[in-house]
């Protein structure tokens, strides 16, 4: 692929976010939902879940969202809505392939190598309509279009034709059956907060919530080796199992768990004596157990400045 320089078209005009001006009896209401969704999303989880955030792919989506003039909660939900479309697509394509249908001889029915070679050449064109969905739900004053898809994937080298983005972004919400509106962590992050601004917490939110983003980010490129490193400590192993990766799926996928390790991480980086208390209002505001918060604030931590912070609770 040739080398595309990608500037942020619009970064300075987002406007900004402001807590504790919505109802608390609705923020209530919105953060049960999200709860629930979240326990929907664990107990349904694919096997496969996680496979599409690798490093390279995450790093791509930012960078497009930037240069599309996006806002953070377009970035991590496309993140989110690539991997769960990507997990449907190939095990929808597996099933129709010749390996998948068990038949040995066909000239109607395609390899799966075939399926998965052309599965690989339109990856770039399906990741660009997932960040072009997302931009609807969140920047409707700066929605992405076919035509600014398309500029992006020919600077790029491909040779998409002007309808190829429209049948893609079609793929894409005919595939997750338009159930397009999946949550990202960030997405428990602002409402986290918003429920600590209500509960009086003395830090200022909106340099958390600045603060929260950088750490996000971070956690999203540095996924693997973070989450690799709880597991391990979980385990006490320095090489687990199967069943152990496969049980610990749960935790990699549990956003408000992960909303939960950020916030508690960005205070720590913030205002250090704040944090036992931010740690016991997380607590009694998600049920999560205070030692989950610390676990995952440690594990963020340490992606993020290292061993050198030395803490305890």
């Amino acid at each position: 692929m040739n080398q595309v320089q990608l500037k942020s078209k619009r970064a300075s005009q987002l406007p900004g976010t402001t807590f504790g001006i919505a109802p608390l009896d609705v923020i209530e209401d919105i953060l049960i939902g999200l709860a629930k969704d979240n326990e929907n999303t664990l107990e349904q989880l694919s096997g496969h879940a996680g496979s599409f955030k690798q490093p390279k792919v995450i790093e791509l989506i930012f960078l497009l969202s930037e240069h599309w003039g996006q806002d953070n909660s377009t970035k991590y939900q496309a993140v989110e809505l690539l991997d769960r479309f990507m997990i449907l697509r190939v095990e929808e394509l597996y099933k129709s392939s010749a390996e998948g249908l068990r038949v040995k001889e066909s000239s109607e029915v395609k390899s799966w190598a075939s399926i998965k070679a052309s599965l690989c050449d339109v990856f770039m064109l399906h990741l660009a309509s997932c960040v072009q969905i997302t931009s609807k739900l969140h920047c409707h004053n700066n929605i992405i279009n076919n035509h600014m898809v398309l500029q992006f994937l020919r600077s790029a080298g491909y040779s998409y034709t002007k309808e190829d983005p429209l049948r893609s972004e079609l793929t894409v919400l005919k595939t997750l059956n338009f159930r397009i509106n999946i949550h990202s962590p960030y997405a428990y992050v602002e409402m986290l907060l918003e429920v600590l601004e209500h509960n009086g917490c003395s830090l200022r939110l909106k340099d958390v919530h600045s603060m929260c983003a950088m750490v996000m980010d971070l956690v999203y490129l540095l996924r693997t080796p973070m989450y690799e490193a709880v597991l391990k400590a979980s385990v006490d192993l320095s090489t687990p199992t199967s069943l152990q990766r496969s049980k610990f799926l749960a935790v990699k996928e549990d956003q408000m768990l992960l909303g939960t390790g950020v916030i508690a991480a960005s205070t720590f980086i913030i205002n250090k004596d704040c944090w036992n208390q931010v740690l016991e209002h997380l607590s009694n505001i998600t049920g999560i157990t205070v030692k989950s918060v610390f676990d995952m604030c440690s594990a963020v931590l340490k992606q993020c400045v290292g061993d050198s912070a030395l803490f305890t609770h």
